[in-house]
């Protein structure tokens, strides 16, 4: 399909927007998490507690390494996962890993006195994963769009897929 002759129209396998915003915003808190975990490793206090393994009172034993490798794996799948997921995975996953991603970010600001710049990189990670839950909360079902019309029948496409033909028939009344 020509998207100059058609605008609005969508081609078969192109984003609708949702995935590309989605995906962008997951990479912009994945990318703040992963700084602010750099700039900790130049916070002489807290290297030191590092090298004791407990920070803050909180113990990194293998099993805290393994969660903490586990949470950082959300926000870096959905990067991938908003760009392949059919839509109402995608919105749900999004729901529930934004959700996921702004308690425990909330939850790390009450485990002792954040220093500023934990605070600062916290605000901007709360921000966006809440603003990604409140945008994929709006989405809706993207509209079946009919493709052709051939005497009488109608390629009908939903995201892209082939969801058959519908017989056309006349309107009541007319």
């Amino acid at each position: 399909m020509d998207r100059l002759s058609e605008p609005g129209q969508r081609s078969r396998g192109e984003e609708d927007g949702h995935e590309v915003e989605s995906s962008t915003l997951w990479t912009f808190a994945t990318l703040n998490y992963l700084y602010c975990d750099v700039i900790s490793l130049m916070d002489p206090e807290l290297l030191r507690q590092y090298y004791t393994g407990n920070v803050n009172g909180l113990a990194f034993t293998p099993g805290f390494l393994l969660g903490a490798a586990i949470l950082i794996e959300i926000p870096i799948s959905m990067v991938l996962l908003s760009r392949v997921l059919k839509h109402r995975a995608n919105r749900w996953a999004n729901i529930a890993a934004g959700t996921v991603m702004t308690a425990v970010q909330l939850l790390t600001l009450f485990i002792g006195w954040p220093a500023p710049y934990y605070l600062f990189l916290s605000i901007l990670e709360i921000g966006c994963t809440a603003l990604i839950v409140w945008y994929a909360w709006k989405w809706r079902e993207p509209a079946v769009q009919v493709e052709s019309v051939r005497r009488g029948e109608a390629e009908v496409r939903h995201e892209g897929y082939d969801a058959g033909r519908v017989r056309l028939g006349k309107r009541p009344g007319a």
